[in-house]
């Protein structure tokens, strides 16, 4: 069996200079070997080319700013390419055995150009209109190699049930990057900005880093049932991590190289529990643990972050109603992470790490037919996230864009018979609590409520829609952990689709 995808997307935006082209390619391939045997290829290519777009400072007075205001030049530009290679074999040695190996190979190369405020955090003169600027040009590379094995198993002790997950990953990954500013860049006058910056040839600052990780992971989960209506999931990853990072601190006038060298042993278990009170209803609870390293996270002074540790409590239940046309899924959790990278106010283009940070919570949601042709979707989650230790970062203050409320609801209906068979419309709203824009606490993002509206025609097989996005054209903003990013407003986006 046999696919091929392919994309290409060519567009504009709301932000000034904003252009983006997409070629995406995506042949895969399955061959079945025998009755017991699959050999599955896969390859995905991306090129990507677009403007670059940093938003704007994380100040009050970016919000009397026209949206679509750039602090950037029309010539900033990121280009991305990337080649996915995934190969996997997949063999059944019985009915209730089976074996899984797969080996993916992963390479990205990009390169960025742009103009930005020497200072985000105060960008302006004392003059209140005129910002200095800087050019930066960075190149980054990565290269991730993995190998993936896993057996699965099902077996019986008496009468309790046994789902097993025996397996070990091997995994390399490489990361690297050129670092280059210059500071012989005019400034920009915001009330009247004149465009066309000529691109620097000569750099004042440049620095450079590789970071090469090695990995090996074990793992193990027994998914028991102890009753038809009782089951258990008992597991665990061992994670051996080798982490190598070097770092020249002035490439332009100095060969210094500054080498980092670590080695990392963590365990993370992994417990669940689901009981079943009746055919409709689940109850569960869950307690796991993770462990991530931040290879990519660098600090001033190209020295690496320690590696992100979590633990997370959740505990839910779900129903079906209307006779399973409709299900609902309450939960309430806790998660607890450290060392978690964040950008550095002083230095943007590098990170710090939170010392301890807490995000507790509920979350309930809705979803399925009312009535025949009759959809909706509906949620509401209350999220309190914020630094719970830390020896340089205010205790207290919240994590960067998680609002404490947020709501959302979504309904449609399509006709069922007569001559209007397969038209219909639909709405929603989605409601976003004030937030942080950065970590620590300098500027707060306030609320917003969007509108969002659709109407479509369907067949059996093609389906035309127009889908109006921000309707009332509301003003709002999201952010990137630093930086402020408007968001899009009134659109409205056509689409059609034929199924063959």
């Amino acid at each position: 069996m046999y696919r091929f995808v392919a994309a290409y997307e060519n567009s504009g935006g709301f932000r000034d200079f904003a252009y983006k082209e997409l070629y995406t390619f995506a042949p895969s391939l399955s061959v079945k070997l025998s009755d017991r045997t699959n050999f599955d290829l896969q390859y995905e290519y991306v090129n990507l080319n677009q403007s670059y777009d940093r938003g704007l400072p994380p100040i009050t007075r970016s919000f009397d700013l026209p949206i679509s205001f750039n602090f950037g030049e029309p010539s900033d530009r990121y280009e991305l390419f990337a080649n996915r290679v995934n190969v996997a074999l997949d063999h059944k040695f019985s009915e209730n055995w089976r074996f899984r190996s797969a080996v993916s190979v992963q390479t990205v190369d990009t390169s960025r150009s742009n103009f930005q405020p020497v200072d985000f955090s105060n960008p302006f003169a004392e003059d209140g209109r005129t910002v200095a600027r800087r050019y930066n040009k960075v190149g980054d590379y990565s290269r991730d190699y993995s190998w993936q094995n896993d057996l699965i198993g099902k077996f019986n002790t008496g009468s309790i049930k046994h789902e097993v997950l025996l397996g070990f990953e091997l995994g390399r990954s490489e990361f690297g990057y050129p670092f280059f500013i210059s500071y012989d860049v005019p400034s920009l006058n915001v009330l009247n900005p004149v465009y066309g910056a000529a691109i620097p040839t000569t750099f004042e600052e440049g620095f450079e880093g590789r970071t090469n990780t090695y990995r090996v992971g074990l793992y193990l989960q027994d998914q028991v049932a102890l009753l038809p209506n009782l089951k258990i999931l008992l597991g665990g990853r061992l994670d051996f991590v080798n982490f190598k990072d070097e770092y020249k601190p002035d490439i332009i006038n100095s060969t210094q190289t500054d080498i980092t060298e670590r080695y990392y042993e963590k365990f993370s278990p992994r417990v669940g529990l689901v009981y079943q009170p009746t055919e409709n209803l689940s109850l569960y609870t869950s307690y796991t643990r993770a462990f991530k390293p931040n290879e990519y996270a660098i600090a001033v002074g190209g020295s690496p972050l320690e590696p992100e540790t979590a633990s997370q409590y959740e505990v839910g239940i779900k129903g079906e109603l209307l006779d399973g046309r409709l299900t609902a899924t309450l939960a309430a959790y806790e998660i607890t992470k450290n060392n978690v990278s964040t950008t550095d106010l002083n230095n943007p283009d590098f990170t710090i790490a939170a010392g301890e940070v807490k995000s507790r919570g509920i979350e309930l949601d809705i979803a399925g037919e009312i009535l025949p042709g009759w959809n909706v979707i509906a949620s509401y989650a209350h999220n309190d996230a914020y630094v719970s230790e830390d020896n340089s970062l205010p205790v207290g203050n919240r994590l960067a864009n998680a609002p404490r409320n947020s709501a959302s609801l979504w309904t449609t209906y399509q006709i069922q018979t007569g001559s209007l068979k397969g038209l219909g419309f639909g709405g929603g709203v989605f409601f976003v609590g004030d937030r942080e824009a950065t970590l620590p606490n300098t500027i707060t993002i306030p609320s917003f409520v969007r509108t969002d509206a659709t109407i479509f025609y369907r067949r059996d097989n093609y389906q035309i829609g127009l889908n109006f996005k921000n309707l009332l054209d509301t003003r709002y903003y999201d952010s990137s952990g630093f930086l402020l990013a408007p968001g899009a407003p009134f659109t409205v986006l056509g689409t059609f689709s034929v199924k063959f």
